[in-house]
């Protein structure tokens, strides 16, 4: 069977991670799946909207990784795995599954991807996308009012309470377990560029089917 490919994308909160993703995801259509760790938030049973508000969602706890784990193990051995979807508007699991099939590449794009042993070392390739603070800021302010529907005020209180500092404590430090640190993301073409040239030199390696 064909080796799969995970190539890790880490980075913070507004760095990019996601558009890169998205831009490799286009270019190679169904030979690469995209996974987001950020769908792997734990499901807040029997907490009010306020209360799931408040919760700290950029620490290593706040993640159900184990089932990351177990479902990246799953694709690997090339059985497909039902992903949750995480609901932004609600802070909150959706309830329903996402149909993932087993794929040549795997991208996975999370903040904290590098902060967790197990999970680090089923990564084939680190990718840390580094961005400055202030245009991080920025597209999270957009991201949040525009997409999920969240006031400036709350967008800021949570930066301010749990995006920064744990950024400081957990994401930037993950930097150090990168193969290789981009600028900018998606928006960056000689890094999507960089990363395609190795998708498609695992592609073309793979024996046809």
């Amino acid at each position: 069977m064909t080796k799969t490919l995970v190539i890790g994308i880490a980075g913070g909160t507004g760095s990019g991670k996601s558009t890169l993703a998205d831009s490799l995801s286009e270019r190679f259509g169904c030979a690469v799946t995209v996974l987001r760790h950020d769908d792997y938030y734990k499901e807040q049973v029997g907490r009010t909207y306020e209360q799931r508000a408040a919760v700290n969602y950029d620490c290593p706890e706040a993640y159900e990784t184990d089932l990351l784990i177990r479902h990246l193990r799953e694709l690997k051995a090339g059985r497909a795995v039902d992903c949750p979807v995480y609901d932004f508007t609600q802070h909150n699991r959706s309830g329903r599954v996402r149909r993932v099939e087993p794929t040549p590449v795997i991208l996975l794009d999370g903040i904290l991807i590098f902060a967790e042993p197990s999970l680090r070392e089923l990564l084939d390739v680190k990718i840390f996308v580094d961005t400055d603070a202030d245009i991080r800021l920025m597209r999270r302010i957009e991201r949040d009012a525009v997409e999920r529907g969240r006031s400036l005020s709350s967008v800021l209180t949570q930066y301010r309470d749990t995006v920064r500092p744990m950024h400081e404590r957990y994401v930037q430090p993950s930097m150090r377990y990168a193969d290789a640190v981009l600028w900018g993301g998606g928006e960056n073409p000689v890094a999507v560029d960089l990363i395609a040239a190795k998708i498609e030199s695992h592609l073309s390696a793979s024996p046809a089917e």
